[in-house]
């Protein structure tokens, strides 16, 4: 059972585009009345309730007890929704001692780099308190709370699996994208997105096309708020899909990339080379650092 035999109604479609563009309507209107961090926070949480719904109601979770929906809804991060919600012949297994331990370590270690080591930084070094942390809050949420959440959803037999997937051992920019990090967006964008546009445009363009789309998406949650660095996050997502193609190129398999120590490289080394494309100095600036004042962090 996939999500391709239960296409979505384009009115399912909706909240997708309605959530985020109500926000950002509010902004515009109130903006002045709001801190750049809050409105970053709603566009990505009207985002996200958005592809919750859409893959909901793609799902057709008909006859699929309520409990289970509503913990589907609110109480699970990810985006795959037939796994969550119908259960398979086979219970998946249940997490070992050392997950529960990494995901607490994870935890811990995010906590410690957001609310402890970022202020350490002197006040002229701003780039490396926002950096530091984004990368502790990332590290607490996304590997820590709901590396928790999967373990705990596995124990009770619920096919909720971890949605980072240790991304620091990708060997392809593909791998990366597609399996590792952050596979709730992969979740998402392969039936709603990729798949569509590759019918349409083949599946070179369709995947050119679908980066592009996740820029824009990044734009909305990053560079709006920011109030600058527009295009910075359409470029970076723009070129990880040219990545993509220049590994599964004649040249690129050639030289090595895509496999192998030379593909860990190269992967590691574009991406630090370009994140700062995906998050600028406006973004640091004007949402991390005055959201770490908020919070307490500095």
């Amino acid at each position: 059972m996939t999500l391709k035999h239960f296409p979505a109604e384009q009115k399912h479609y909706l909240p997708v585009v309605i959530l985020p563009g109500g926000v950002l309507l509010a902004w515009a209107v109130w903006g002045s009345a709001w801190p750049r961090w809050l409105a970053m926070w709603l566009v990505a949480g009207a985002i996200f309730a958005g592809c919750k719904w859409l893959t909901w109601r793609a799902a057709r979770p008909t006859g699929v007890p309520w409990w289970r929906q509503a913990a589907y809804l609110f109480l699970w991060p990810g985006l795959d929704a037939e796994a969550f919600l119908f259960p398979g012949a086979d219970s998946p297994p249940r997490p070992t001692g050392a997950a529960w331990q990494i995901a607490v370590f994870n935890l811990v270690m995010g906590v410690v780099l957001f609310w402890v080591v970022a202020r350490q930084w002197p006040e002229t070094w701003w780039w490396a308190r926002g950096w530091t942390a984004m990368t502790g809050f990332a590290l607490a949420a996304h590997c820590g709370l709901f590396q928790l959440s999967s373990c705990l959803w596995q124990t009770f037999g619920v096919a909720a699996r971890p949605l980072m997937n240790w991304p620091l051992r990708a060997t392809s920019v593909s791998e990366f994208w597609g399996r590792r990090w952050n596979t709730a967006f992969r979740d998402f964008a392969h039936p709603f997105l990729f798949q569509p546009i590759n019918r349409i445009m083949g599946p070179r363009r369709g995947l050119l096309a679908g980066f592009m789309f996740s820029g824009l998406v990044h734009e909305l949650v990053v560079t709006i708020p920011a109030g600058g660095g527009y295009g910075g996050p359409t470029a970076f997502f723009s070129l990880q899909g040219l990545l993509i193609l220049l590994e599964r190129s004649p040249a690129g398999r050639q030289i090595g990339l895509g496999r192998g120590q030379r593909g860990w490289t190269f992967v590691m080394v574009e991406l630090a080379a370009t994140v700062s494309l995906a998050f600028p100095a406006a973004f640091i600036k004007n949402v991390v650092l005055p959201f770490l004042r908020a919070t307490g962090a500095l």
